[in-house]
């Protein structure tokens, strides 16, 4: 997940990027069908977030961090050598190795309160095929990118449900009542659809079901569970109760990579790096004096809670005849 441009040295200049030329539009900009993605603040790079405990009985690895507030840590059951992340923690009483910070996990789940919020009063209220599609269950469905309303609950049973669209294309789906997701079942992205633009408000609980192949961020009201051998590429944000993992992987979704929006050289000697990044992702930024090179050298490291983020490098000089930057974002393995 890296973009690379370069600035020649000695000029003022100012580039704008898309993520690929393949995919800009003749005025720089990158279109989207369906609504805008819910921001998820903080609550980002969380795999598993939840407001009671968090159980397993052998499931396999979480990618991603792992929280729970206000229940105490030693409601947390997942032990460190299963979560390829961060624990965190409000008290001392949980998991070996997990990380006490109370005030993190109160404004994450501050964070997933907001984002709920926003995702259950998306409007305009969704009429036709975009309320209550299939009955109620969108099993066997190849849905567009949209806003969708469920007034009870919403299965996926029977058959598999497509979700067709482009990578920036975002799914938002509004559930009154519960979710639940049939043994087997998979949710298929086609057309190059990211399941970082999916996301599923739950009005009370989610179940996946055994074996399930799941996409999305699932911003429950109450309780979700992973039933045994599912997986999912995706969040399970669970406000006021918890959440069960028997899954055999939950992994974060990948963000976007970064994107150089702006490119500034106002002396000989320093540049201004304006990047566009995911949020509460660690971001690393290096240059180089050629593409070629054997070596990049970092110039900065951070994990913006904002975007854009700008960095200044001091150390370009005139007497080169450009630089090139790259910029990547660090995931758990």
């Amino acid at each position: 997940m890296q973009t690379t441009k370069s600035n020649p040295a000695g000029q003022r200049t100012k580039l704008n990027l898309a993520l690929t030329a393949s995919i800009m539009a003749a005025s720089g900009t990158l279109f989207a069908a369906g609504p805008a993605p819910v921001n998820l603040g903080s609550t980002a790079h969380f795999t598993i977030l939840a407001g009671a405990a968090i159980t397993t009985t052998g499931g396999g690895m979480v990618h991603g961090d792992v929280g729970a507030s206000p229940i105490a840590g030693s409601a947390i059951h997942l032990p460190q050598s299963q979560v390829n992340g961060i624990i965190y923690e409000v008290d001392a009483s949980g998991p070996a190795g997990a990380v006490i910070d109370p005030v993190r996990l109160t404004a994450a789940k501050g964070d997933l309160t907001t984002a709920y919020n926003d995702a259950a009063g998306r409007s305009p209220a969704p009429s036709g095929p975009f309320l209550n599609p299939g009955s109620g269950n969108i099993g066997g469905l190849n849905l567009i990118p949209g806003l969708y309303k469920f007034t009870g609950t919403a299965a996926i049973t029977g058959s598999d449900v497509t979700l067709t669209g482009g990578p920036e294309d975002v799914w938002i789906f509004q559930i009154a009542a519960d979710l639940q997701v049939a043994t087997s079942i998979h949710v298929i992205l086609a057309g190059g659809a990211q399941a970082r633009n999916i996301f599923w408000q739950v009005g009370t609980s989610a179940v996946i079901g055994t074996f399930a192949v799941f996409k999305g961020t699932i911003l429950a009201s109450q309780a979700i569970t992973m039933g045994t051998s599912s997986t999912t590429d995706g969040r399970l944000l669970a406000s006021s109760a918890g959440v069960t993992f028997d899954g055999t992987v939950g992994t974060l979704p990948t963000p976007a990579a970064p994107v150089f929006s702006g490119i500034f050289q106002t002396n000989a000697h320093s540049a201004t790096l304006v990047i566009n990044s995911t949020p509460y992702f660690p971001v690393t930024l290096q240059s180089s004096r050629s593409l070629s090179a054997p070596n990049w050298t970092t110039i900065a490291t951070n994990t913006p809670v904002a975007s854009p983020w700008m960095v200044t490098d001091t150390n370009t000089m005139l007497t080169r005849p450009q630089n090139f930057y790259r910029a990547f974002i660090t995931m758990p393995n």
